[in-house]
């Protein structure tokens, strides 16, 4: 993993952005939070389990279908399985090293 401090590549509203083997971080104090070093991480797992490219056509096919199904894009990017399982583990500085395979389907299910 490479961490680096990439202020303009970042979208607004977001701290980071992964793309194996790199995390983009906005701001370089966010190299210091381990819960969010953990989520990007997460997502390299993620990224590496479906060989980096199917990850990001996942991804973005996911995030229409939230998007028509919420009819909000912050809802939309909030509920993609990805995106959950990152959100959900990432204050579990352990979980990578239990997490199974391919966990991320677990959260496809619809968020009530």
């Amino acid at each position: 993993m490479f961490l680096i401090v990439a202020k303009y590549l970042i979208p607004k509203g977001f701290s980071g952005l992964t793309v194996f083997p790199f995390v983009f971080v906005k701001h370089s104090i966010d190299k210091a939070n381990s819960f969010f070093i953990n989520h990007e991480k997460i997502h390299l797992r993620q990224q590496l389990e479906l060989l980096i490219f199917p990850f990001f056509i996942w991804y973005a096919i996911e995030y229409v279908f939230r998007l028509f199904q919420y009819k909000n894009a912050f809802l939309a990017y909030k509920n993609i399985c990805f995106e959950r399982e990152a959100y959900d583990n990432e204050s579990n500085l352990k979980y990578l090293k239990t997490r199974k395979f391919f966990k991320f389907i677990d959260y496809l299910t619809v968020k009530v």
